[in-house]
C-alpha cells in the first residue's frame, strides 16, 4: 500500500508538472499574441491550478483511488 501511494504521488508530480506547463504555455501565448493579462487574473489562474493539485494530493492521502492516477495511461492495468 505504501509503495502504491508513492507511485501515485510520483504520477501526480508528473501530471502536475505537465498541467502547469500547459497552463503556462496558454498564458504565455495569450500575453504574447493576444493581449496583456492583468496580474491579479494571472495569480487567480495559478491559484486555481494549485487548488486542483492540492485536491488531487488530498485524494491520494485519504485513499480515494489516487485521483485517477494509479498507473501510467500507456501501460494499462
Amino acid at each position: 500500500m505504501l509503495v502504491q501511494m508513492a507511485i501515485q504521488l510520483l504520477w501526480l508530480l508528473i501530471y502536475g508538472i505537465i498541467f502547469a506547463g500547459v497552463v503556462w504555455l496558454v498564458l504565455y501565448g495569450i500575453k504574447t499574441f493576444i493581449t496583456p493579462i492583468p496580474g491579479r487574473l494571472e495569480q487567480g489562474v495559478w491559484f486555481i491550478v494549485l487548488i486542483l493539485i492540492i485536491i488531487a494530493l488530498l485524494t491520494i492521502f485519504v485513499g480515494g483511488g489516487g485521483a485517477g492516477i494509479t498507473h501510467p495511461p500507456f501501460l494499462g492495468r
